[in-house]
């Protein structure tokens, strides 16, 4: 018990440090296509469904919980406590014609916790990263028909930020085999953009513009699963999702300023107010899953999920739109993914690594905008484990997911990633009266 205070305690920790250091402009990811729209989507999960394709949807365990299907929480041991959070390593490859460049960032991926609440029933809270936004990079005007006239002029643009959400959810299970699940979630965060334009000569002034945005938007999530038992230790999940669409409010500050020297002009300031009059709203999403499982042993799982972002207006606001001459536009999303788990034998007393999960799946994903006219797609594999520690339901999950986004084609630009997960599960009993004390 006094391992899981400090894992608590770190985790808490870790938690507030990352959501602060996000709030005032830090990176939380690094990625060039974060510069549209809200920012790159998070794959929604832990350490646990992330290494297996990002499935979840028709996942059930008592091991750890399940954030992807609010249904999910009624998978558990009736009076357990359950807390998972995780870390991520991510490590990125950019190519754009001849032109490389490397990134990585090391952050804080989830924290939630579960709780029963009466019979069958349980609740669940925490918060994990909605979109993220990070990005930095800079050219200088090579025209010698303009550096003649002015000098050296150097372009610079970078964004950092994010929105993270924040839910309640609960679940029930009805007729044994039936669970149904919903949550409300509130979405929230602050990203900046802004662009410069440096003139080497003092004789011409120096270009600052970009954005301030401050968001916020309330939705909601419903989950149902059906499991049902086949006969000779076989079981089948089915499962599916809808989360509803969040309309956006906050404000977007629009500003340009010229400077020389010390002095200082402001050349346009604004602050549009989001909600009063905007159409501009987060998409909503459905998903459908399937999984067949033996006993205890090993199983396999098949999500789709979907959302249409091209009415949702992001492409029409200002902060959001406007990215110089690349044209930016939302379309419809679409997810397929995969993954399988073994488990050589759960009760093994004198091999170790026969007690541990093993897991491994891929994806396909179609992103929510397109450049150019262009689809942003990304695909990959991933590979996990989870160690059993201490006793009950304790372990640490180990994930590494290895994929590619995006073309090196038309003027694109290539990602390619390498990103480790790391996710604490943590598992008691609750009101159990001790024999001895």
């Amino acid at each position: 018990m006094k391992i899981n205070k400090i894992f608590l305690a770190a985790s808490v920790a870790l938690l507030f440090s990352s959501v602060l250091s996000a709030q005032d402009g830090a990176f939380s990811s690094y990625s060039p296509y974060s510069v549209f729209g809200v920012g790159n989507m998070s794959r929604q999960g832990n350490a646990y469904t992330l290494s297996m394709g990002g499935v979840g949807l028709a996942s059930r365990s008592n091991r750890f919980v399940n954030i992807v299907n609010p249904a999910a929480v009624t998978a558990r041991d009736t009076l357990s406590f359950m807390l998972d959070f995780g870390l991520t390593l991510d490590n990125r490859v950019y190519r754009q014609g001849d032109v490389k460049s490397a990134n990585n960032i090391f952050n804080l991926s989830n924290f939630v916790f579960s709780v029963p609440i009466w019979k069958k029933s349980a609740l669940y809270a925490g918060i994990t990263p909605y979109s993220s936004l990070g990005y930095d990079f800079s050219h200088r005007i090579t025209d010698p028909s303009i550096i003649g006239n002015t000098g050296n002029v150097t372009y610079s643009c970078s964004g950092s930020g994010g929105m993270y959400q924040i839910f309640l959810g609960a679940g029930a299970t009805f007729f044994k085999n039936l669970s149904i699940g919903a949550q409300v979630t509130y979405y929230f965060g602050n990203m900046f953009k802004s662009t410069n334009m440096d003139f080497a000569s003092s004789s011409y002034r120096d270009i600052s513009s970009g954005y301030t945005m401050n968001l916020r938007a309330v939705g909601g999530k419903f989950g149902i699963q059906y499991d049902k038992s086949l006969g000779g230790g076989y079981f089948i999940t089915l499962g599916a999702t809808y989360s509803t669409a969040a309309k956006m409010k906050g404000f977007v500050t629009d500003y340009k300023y010229a400077s020389i020297s010390s002095v200082s002009d402001t050349l346009h300031h604004s602050i549009d107010t989001l909600g009063k009059g905007s159409k501009m709203r987060l998409a909503s999403e459905y998903g459908v899953g399937f999984s067949l499982r033996k006993g205890d042993k090993w199983r396999m799982e098949f999500n789709y999920l979907c959302s249409d972002w091209s009415g949702t207006h992001i492409d029409e606001v200002t902060g959001f739109s406007n990215q110089g001459e690349t044209k930016f536009s939302t379309t419809f999303s679409q997810s397929f993914r995969a993954g399988f788990e073994f488990i050589p034998n759960r009760n093994d007393i004198r091999y170790y690594m026969k007690r541990c999960s093993y897991r491994a799946g891929l994806y396909y994903d179609n992103d929510y905008f397109k450049v150019n006219g262009n689809k942003v797609t990304s695909y990959g594999i991933t590979l996990g484990i989870t160690l059993p520690v201490f006793r009950w339901y304790n372990g640490i999950s180990l994930g590494l997911d290895v994929g590619r986004r995006g073309s090196a084609a038309d003027g694109m630009i290539r990602e390619t990633y390498a990103a480790i997960a790391i996710g604490f599960n943590i598992h008691d009993i609750w009101f159990q009266k001790p024999k001895y004390e």
